[in-house]
């Protein structure tokens, strides 16, 4: 039986039988891995595998017929006070329902667990942490192949959503692109969040999605939801 061990974010979990709990993980290899808990959603295990919890990873291989038997235990960084905030808390939940889509089994994306452990370490350090959360996206989009260079177009009105490429005249394809959302130094507005979700959302589903018949997933349409209402009592 081979042994490993790695460190990890944890992005889906499902009771498999009895109280064995099958778990999806994002590793600092970059890679996803799935395996089996077991016991793993007893009292004693289950307050430890929650969704968007860093672990340190013990995964055990018996051979490529059956599933790994992972265990694990908490690592840094340690999220307890997200879980106090409803904002932080569907901020995380959003990352990681985006992860768990973005990202199939078997696939390496360089990169991608570094800046995901930077981003929620930010969430959980800091009271100002939106913006971080768009750059996160904007870096998600880069990551899996559609990079939005806005540093670099700041003198273009438009982003054409079809080409990814930014422009100054209007088309059925583009839209007004919120560079001013993108600068700290500049107040959050209902108007420029929204046209970034819209963006993102359009990016992500048509040039990413679709390829797998998949959907943008609830727990990211809950944060944008919480967050255009919050915007919108101001």
């Amino acid at each position: 039986m081979a042994d490993s061990k790695t460190t990890g974010i944890l992005l889906f979990t499902k009771i498999s039988s009895e109280n064995n709990l099958y778990l999806k993980i994002l590793t600092e290899n970059d890679e996803i891995i799935t395996g089996i808990c077991f016991a793993g959603a007893t009292r004693k295990k289950k307050n430890i595998f929650q969704i968007g919890y860093f672990l340190n990873l013990d995964i055990k291989t018996k051979n490529a017929n059956y599933p790994k038997n992972i265990s694990g235990e908490l690592s840094q960084p340690y999220i307890y006070n997200i879980f106090e905030d409803k904002y932080k808390l569907n901020c995380l939940l959003s990352i990681v329902s985006l992860l768990n889509l973005s990202i199939i089994e078997g696939q390496t994306i360089r990169g991608i667990y570094k800046t995901t452990h930077k981003i929620v370490n930010l969430i959980s350090e800091k009271d100002n942490w939106l913006i971080d959360y768009f750059l996160y996206l904007l870096n998600l989009l880069k990551l899996i192949g559609y990079e939005i260079d806005f540093n670099n177009n700041n003198s273009f009105k438009f982003l054409d959503l079809s080409t990814l490429q930014f422009v100054n005249n209007c088309s059925n394809t583009a839209i007004v692109f919120p560079h001013d959302l993108l600068n700290k130094s500049k107040k959050i507005n209902y108007e420029s969040v929204d046209s970034f979700f819209k963006i993102f959302e359009q990016i992500l589903q048509n040039h990413h999605l679709n390829n797998m018949n998949l959907h943008i997933p609830t727990n990211y349409l809950k944060f944008k939801k919480i967050i255009l209402e919050f915007l919108s009592k101001k």
